[in-house]
This record gives C-alpha cells, structure tokens and sequence, in this order.
C-alpha cells in the first residue's frame, strides 16, 4: 500500500526516508523512541540546522532512536486520510502515536497550525487534556518557545534556549520515570524542575479585559521563572560529523558550519539578536575540523557559514583563508549569508567568489537614516553605496536589499526613503564602466512588514494595521520606477497574523485549534492561506485581533515574562527608550550595555 501512495503524490522523496547519513536501530533494543517533527515540509525541516544537530545528537544514545516526521503537502495528507493511515516517521514508518515522545521545533508562528494538523493526522487528541497515558508526550522548541502561551494548551512541555544539554537531561529523566510505572503527571513535575523546561499547565494566567495580570503556580517544583538554557562551551558542544543526505533538492542543499551564537549588533527590532546573547565562538581548528569530515562524508560542494552576524566572527579572515585552502582544490564555494554591510570589503568578497560567484544580500532595514538610527542598525547611507560599488566592481550583477516597513515611529517620509536608497544602488552600478555587451545590474529590494516580538525593545509597540500597511507599500512602489529596480512585499494580512501570535497569550490557543478545523493549514504558503477562515476563527471565538496588536503599557504583566531570556526587562525599556531619541547604542565589542546576558552566566561572553 505505502507504493501505492507513493505513484499518487508528486515528491514521494519527501516520505521515502532511507536517506545517505539516515540512523536506523532496532526498535527491540531501544527503550526511548522518539520522533523530531518539523511542521513544514520536508525541504525546509531537513535545511534546518537544529534539526540536524538534534536529531544526531539523540541517536548517540544507546536507548534511543530519534526518527524524524514533516508536514505532508495536500497530496499525501489526502492519501493518509484515502487509506486510513495515521501520519508516520520516516525511518520506520511506524505512526507517530506509538512513540514515547513527539518534539515539534517552532520557528515561525504561522506553523502552528500544521503542529495542530501534524497531531490530527497522525490521530492524537490536540490538547493536553485530552490525552489519556496512552498517548506519547508533547514538547516543542525553537525561538517561538520563547512565547510558549499561544501554544500552551497543545504542547506538555516547552524546552527554552537551546537545546543540547537540556534534551539529554529530559531523555535521562524519562528513562527512570518509565521504570517507576508512575503516571505522566509525575514526569512532567519532574522536568519542570530542569533548568529550561516550562510545564504550561502547571501556570494558570489570570486575564482582565485585554490585560493578562497574574500567573498562579498550582506545583512547587514549577519555577516562578523559566532561564532559557544556553550551551557554554561551543568547541566542546556536540555538533554532528555526519549528516543526511537527501535524495531530492532541499532549501539549503549544503554543509552548514555554524560558526558562532549570539550577536553583537543589538538590533532593536531583532529578537534572535536578543535572545540567543551573549556571543560565543567556535574556534577556527574545530571548524575547519568540521569542514574536513562533512565535506568528505558528504560529498556536497557548497559550506555555507552561519550566524547572526557572520562578518563579526573575531577570526574571520584567516579561517577563510584556510577554508578557502581546503575548498578551493575541491572546487567547492563559500557562502556567507549573514555579512554585514560595514564589514564588507573587496578582499572578503574576492575570498568567496573564488570558485563560484553566490548570491549577494544585503540588509540596510531602513531607507533613512533616522529609522536605521532608531533601530539600531548602526550603519549610513554610504556603507550601503559603497559595499554596493565594491560587489559590482567584483562583477555581481543581482543584489538582493532588504527593508522593512511599519517600524516604530516610522513616517510616510521613511518609507519613501526605500525606493529612493535603492535607486541610489542602481546609479552606483552606472558609475562604474561597462564592457560592451555586458549584462546590466538587477536590484531586489524586498520589503517585510515589521512585526513586535516579544523579549526586544520593541515588544510594548503597536503593529501597524492592513491597512497602513498597504498604503506604505503603495508608496514604495510609486515613489520611484526603474527598469534596474524591482520591489517585492510581503502579504499585510498574514504579518498582522504572525504579530497576533507572537506577542498572544493562552486565549488564542481556541481559536487556533478553530482555524485548523475550518481547514487553515500551510498559512505562510500564499497558495494557502486564507485570511478569510482566520476572520472566522477569530469571530467564532469571539476574539479580536486588535487585542494583540495594540501598544501594551510599561508595566503591564506580558504573557511571555515567564520566560527569562537572560537579558533585562530594564535594558530592553532603556532601548526603547533611545529608540524614541533615535540614539544609538555601541555593539558589545565597542562598549559592554549591560543588557544582563554576560552576567547572567558568568564567563561565557566571548565579545
């Protein structure tokens, strides 16, 4: 039967498993199955580094088997329900409810959904209450932990920060309770007294009007709040030095070297730049370890180098050159994705166009300087026209800009500045003499829809409506045409959407499982969503959405304070409060702020 299906949809690679690098164990000899489930499809979840990192790193124990499970496109999720089969793992296909333990990795708010739909197909009750001692444990992770509440009545435990000690610890801990015969209730009192974990249903929110006001405990062993939990020593950190290879083309279809967490930047409107502090590095010796064996292992011809912020890695120059030593012979490229536009120079581009020219993308984020100044960008107007000159001078032709709109005390005035910076990239490219024939430059400029997160400066902001959204984006596409210039912009409605989940608390979690019976599924896909069926979840629920878009108050109580993400309410209201000056701040390099990170876990910092 599992052939026939696969004749019926249009990727079966998606579902086969069996992959180059794949772990698979005798299900007899393990006593913890567990299953990695990434709510999207294969080609995204299997570009994701955590994934990887994790799913590796649970299979180096002996008593258990990680296997990995994706959200199944509308080809597949009709078979499984044509043939009355339950979702399953990739590697042995056995449903995901016969496992001990379902770990949902949450990157992005509008997946939610499809963790609802990833529950329904593989036919395990959606909320927590409902699921008897039969039914394998909930958790899930990711940067959108760091608000668990919109998420709190499907999932029994959220794993904060990140995640390699801290899931080792659970494992351990599950093991003894399997051999106690005690109820489900007594594991979860257990991991909620490991640093990171947060039980929801141990905190009852006390809610009045739009105000969430209180938080009452019902177990002791609950912490008043949860601390993220963060890896200390990177060199020393697991990283795999093998990976899976799939057999169809994924996003990122590369070795990934993760060079660094953390950043220096302290961008106002960044939540990964607040909460993966403080700065820690891998060394060039293990990282060119690392490139070694996966390039060998896998026989991929791109390294890709992540971070935030990979130009301000403190080794940056000689460990390319190194790289480059390693690479270039092979005839593999180098790709930086994360360069700063200040730290970009003609010899860094000319180290990573030595074997093949990769894409080029750059992040100004504002069109004035006033904006980059009241976000923090800590870059001018000249940074981005001369890191421009040096990519077209090195022969790039397309360059990728990117901007957002409906920042914080943004005016009509700054979002005609995007079109009008833009354009001034594209007059650079006249600057410089052309060979006959040689093909003109291409600009992308690709505007977002500034969306508040919670645990940054500009968490107590307003959203901008749908509407002002789409007047802003009215005005960049009027403010300047070029045939050189071309201006693409997200969907307003689904911005508003993500901002309502991303600063929501627990009320919305009805209305979420709502939208997933009224059909929404894919939601960040634009051939599915369907704001429509959001409005009436929304209404059905009687819910608004202004209640989550609005300004909140200084010293309201947020639903995700909970959460103790190791930098400072303090330091975040300091910056907002410079953000209304437009006053910069200096990067951690430049002048220690104080936002609590370094301290918070003491020698650790390495800026």
């Amino acid at each position: 039967m599992f052939e026939e299906i696969l004749n019926a949809v249009q990727k079966p690679t998606r579902y086969i498993g069996g992959e180059y690098g794949a772990v698979y164990k005798n299900p007899a000899d393990v006593k913890i199955r567990f299953c990695m489930c990434f709510p999207d499809l294969y080609e995204v979840g299997m570009s994701h580094l955590g994934l990887r990192i994790l799913y590796h790193l649970k299979n180096t124990r002996e008593d258990t088997w990680c296997e990995r499970a994706f959200m199944p496109w509308d080809d597949m999720a009709a078979e499984l329900e044509k043939h009355d089969l339950p979702l399953f793992a990739l590697e042995s296909r056995d449903p995901l409810g016969d496992f001990d333990m379902l770990g949902f990795s949450l990157q992005y708010e509008m997946s939610y959904t499809n963790v609802l739909e990833m529950l329904r197909l593989s036919r395990i009750p959606l909320k927590t209450v409902d699921r008897t001692e039969d039914y394998p444990f909930i958790c899930a992770g990711g940067s959108c932990a760091m608000n668990p509440e919109p998420m709190a009545d499907f999932i029994d435990f959220f794993i904060i920060g990140e995640g390699e000690e801290v899931n080792m610890e659970i494992l351990d801990a599950f093991s003894l309770w399997k051999d106690s015969g005690k109820p489900k209730s007594a594991f979860l009192e257990t991991v909620a007294g490991i640093e990171g974990v947060y039980v929801p249903s141990f905190y009852v929110p006390d809610y009045d009007g739009d105000r969430q006001v209180a938080v009452r405990r019902t177990c002791p062993a609950a912490p008043e709040k949860v601390k993220k939990r963060i890896v200390k020593d990177m060199d020393n950190c697991f990283f795999p030095e093998t990976q899976i290879v799939p057999y169809g083309e994924i996003v990122h279809d590369r070795v990934s070297l993760e060079m660094f967490r953390g950043c220096i930047r302290g961008c106002r409107f960044c939540q990964a730049g607040m909460i993966y502090r403080p700065v820690r590095e891998r060394s060039p010796e293990r990282l060119l370890d690392l490139a070694e064996k996966l390039i060998n292992y896998t026989g991929y011809e791109e390294v890709s180098l992540l971070s935030l912020s990979t130009s301000d890695y403190t080794c940056l120059g000689p460990f390319t050159e190194k790289l480059l030593d390693m690479t270039e012979e092979k005839k593999i490229s180098l790709a930086l994705p994360s360069l700063r536009i200040d730290n970009f120079s003609m010899e860094l581009m000319q180290r990573i166009q030595k074997v093949r020219k990769t894409g080029l993308t750059f992040a100004p984020e504002a069109g004035t300087q006033r904006m980059r100044d009241v976000i923090n960008k800590g870059i001018t107007e000249e940074n981005v026209l001369e890191s421009a000159r040096i990519a077209f001078q090195g022969g790039y032709k397309n360059l990728k800009l990117y901007f957002m709109i409906g920042l914080p005390y943004e005016t009509e005035e700054d979002v005609a500045g995007i079109p009008l910076l833009a354009k001034k990239v594209v007059d650079v490219a006249y600057e410089i003499p052309r060979q006959k024939g040689e093909k003109p430059v291409q600009i992308t400029a690709s505007v977002s829809s500034f969306v508040p997160k919670p645990h940054t400066p500009f968490q107590w902001e307003a959203q901008d409506p749908a509407a002002l959204l789409r007047k802003k984006q009215q005005i960049l596409c009027e403010t300047v045409r070029s045939k050189r210039l071309s201006i693409n912009y997200h969907e307003s409605k689904l911005s508003v959407l993500e901002g309502v989940f991303a600063r929501g608390d627990r009320r919305l979690c009805a209305v979420l499982e709502r939208a997933v019976m009224l059909g929404c599924r894919f939601d960040g896909w634009s051939e599915h969503f369907d704001y429509a069926r959001w409005e009436q979840a929304f209404a059905d629920c009687g819910v608004e959405m202004e209640r989550y878009t609005r300004a909140r108050a200084e010293d309201e109580l947020l639903p995700w304070e909970v959460i103790d993400c190791g930098v400072s309410k303090a330091f975040l209201l300091k910056e907002r409060h410079e953000a209304q000056k437009g006053a910069v701040t200096p990067n951690c390099r430049e002048k220690c702020s104080g936002c609590g990170a370094a301290a918070w876990k003491a020698g650790v910092c390495h800026v």
